[in-house]
């Protein structure tokens, strides 16, 4: 068990290749103590909740609400409350009595409320929970069930329905406490890899520094297809990642690179003109919470009929990103705060996936306001280049933009409690459509959109 808590400890140094999140859990060692310190809401119930962990079992409901609302710009002043419940168990064989080195974790995912997804005007979903479980309505789904087992120290396989967002950086990517914005969480180069599926993979650290992954998803999974039997019936989504850690001047950080490839026939996006409504229609794009209406009320306005003929396909897809992590400054002796700045670029074929670039950079700083230890706050900015073959009849003919969007995040992520926090943020929208349909079917010039929000988080 020594040798795979050094591996844990090592993975979860400052980031991973890839997302593998049935691991060994951290506890405290009481989930007691009084209402401003406990680590949850409900503390240790009765003594339970300890002996539990002592036995490898965490059970936690996790309740984020989120109003955001339109304060400028955007296609419609609009507001809306969404709110996830996120309900995870994580078992660590050992500690149960079973074997050793195994972890288990199940996780599911509900949403409530509505949203102004619509109503920004932007192709990229300004809060990324906004798809969790569904982009198109609220309900419950599975969002991970997934067991790892370590067989070494330097070696790991895992296998079941993967959370692909879940984080694994240090400075972004959390958005339960961080950014909100798509862009800035997630690399949108990979927009085609589905943000739950079914699949199996390794890991290997060579050293200390290196950490090796890859793993195969089923290419059409999502958080609420829990069949096993439709997995893999149309290829496989393959993604593989290097991570390096690196510390300049004793600050840590982390390099990393991940590819993507899959083989399942997709929709092409070079069509006939009068053909780009059924590729809205028949495509499927993870990452954008399918932007397909906001486009395809446009095509109706315009009265462009789909023409009979089959609509042209791309036997591959492929994506590459580059990513950084690096700790800017840090207090003497306190490595878990500090100030640091990430970085990403990706490209795509282009050819299948909407996006040909992306784009994020930003700067955030933890524990480093005075006073407040546990308190996170961070700018971040994305950029999201569609490719120049996504529906291009509209682009050229109707100035309907669609060339690049980009988004700007402000948070500041104020821990309450251990079980209480409250993070304000502001963003700031140039989205990429130029013009948009208003309620009366009549074109309207898209502005700069502002949204203003405030996300509660409750761990229970």
């Amino acid at each position: 068990m020594k040798n795979v808590l050094r591996l844990t400890a090592l993975l979860s140094a400052l980031g991973a290749a890839l997302p593998v999140h049935a691991m060994p859990y951290a506890t405290p060692d009481t989930w007691g103590g009084d209402l401003a310190s406990r680590p949850r809401l409900t503390g240790n119930w009765g003594g339970l909740r300890d002996d539990m962990a002592r036995k490898g079992v965490v059970l936690d409901l996790d309740l984020y609400w989120m109003p955001q609302t339109i304060t400028s710009g955007g296609k419609n002043d609009s507001n809306g409350e969404w709110g996830n419940a996120i309900a995870t168990l994580n078992v660590d064989t050992q500690k149960a009595g079973l074997w050793p080195g195994g972890f288990f974790k199940v996780q599911t995912v509900t949403s409530f409320g509505d949203n102004v997804m619509r109503d920004t005007g932007a192709m990229v979903p300004a809060n990324i929970t906004w798809m969790l479980p569904s982009p198109t309505e609220t309900d419950t789904g599975l969002q991970e069930l997934a067991y790892t087992q370590f067989l070494s120290q330097h070696f790991g396989v895992f296998l079941g329905k993967i959370n692909s967002i879940a984080p694994t950086n240090v400075l972004h990517g959390d958005y339960t406490t961080g950014f909100l914005n798509t862009g800035i969480n997630l690399p949108l180069a990979l927009a085609m890899v589905p943000l739950s599926a079914y699949g199996a993979g390794a890991l290997y650290l060579p050293s200390h520094d290196v950490t090796l992954a890859a793993m195969v998803l089923d290419p059409d999974g999502t958080i609420m297809n829990d069949d096993l039997g439709d997995a893999f019936h149309n290829g496989v989504m393959a993604l593989g990642s290097a991570d390096l850690k690196i510390k300049p001047g004793g600050l840590p950080g982390h390099q990393n690179l991940t590819l993507a490839w899959s083989n399942k026939d997709r929709t092409s996006l070079v069509q006939d003109p009068a053909n780009v409504a059924r590729l809205l229609l028949a495509s499927h794009y993870p990452l954008l919470g399918d932007p397909g209406p906001v486009l395809i009320e446009i095509f109706d306005k315009l009265g462009l009929p789909a023409t009979p003929a089959p609509l042209n396909q791309e036997s591959e897809t492929w994506a590459a990103v580059y990513s950084f992590e690096q700790f800017l400054w840090q207090p003497a002796g306190d490595p878990k705060h500090g100030i640091g700045m990430f970085f990403s670029a990706g490209v795509s074929d282009g050819k299948a996936n909407p996006i040909k670039y992306s784009y994020s950079l930003g700067l955030v700083g933890k524990g480093v306001v005075p006073g407040r230890p546990r308190d996170d706050l961070g700018i971040g900015w994305a950029r999201t280049q569609f490719s120049n073959d996504f529906v291009p009849f509209l682009r050229d003919h109707f100035d309907l933009g669609l060339d690049h969007e980009d988004a700007i995040e402000v948070y500041y992520n104020a821990s309450v409690t251990p079980w209480l926090s409250l993070s304000p943020s502001l963003q700031i929208i140039s989205p990429a459509l130029n013009k948009v349909l208003d309620s009366s079917g009549n074109f309207q010039n898209l502005d700069t959109t502002y949204i203003a929000g405030v996300r509660l988080g409750i761990r229970f």
